[in-house]
């Protein structure tokens, strides 16, 4: 499974971005979608989740409420809708893919794009 991201880039605390995911190379509506991220200088960590079907997703506690994750399976994307960014949430976007295993658990996924930064200033 190949996987691209799109959509990072610079913007103000407050506002919102849109990171998308494209996935080629294999079905993908029998993969679980995640995002991931990586802070400056920090491990990778969970963002979102959601399920093959699109009908189950699940969101780290520091986004809850601000992100939002969606998927098409037609088009085979994936997207993560930001909004009321922090500067906390700079870092690398990372999107990937599973086929089992714990939705959080950064090893349990088998696919990842190659990330895209975004950056939030205060």
């Amino acid at each position: 499974v190949q996987l691209v991201e799109s959509g990072g880039g610079l913007v103000q605390a407050g506002g919102s971005l849109s990171l998308s995911c494209a996935a080629s190379g294999r079905t993908f509506s029998v993969l679980d979608m995640g995002w991931f991220r990586q802070p400056p200088g920090k491990e990778r960590e969970f963002v979102a989740s959601i399920s093959r079907s699109g009908g189950s997703s699940f969101y780290a506690d520091s986004v809850k409420g601000r992100f939002i994750i969606s998927r098409d399976n037609a088009k085979t994307t994936v997207a993560l809708q930001m909004n009321s960014l922090k500067p906390e949430d700079t870092a690398v976007y990372y999107c990937a893919a599973k086929s089992s295993g714990s939705v959080t658990r950064r090893y349990d996924y088998d696919y990842w794009g190659q990330g895209t930064q975004v950056t939030v200033s205060s």
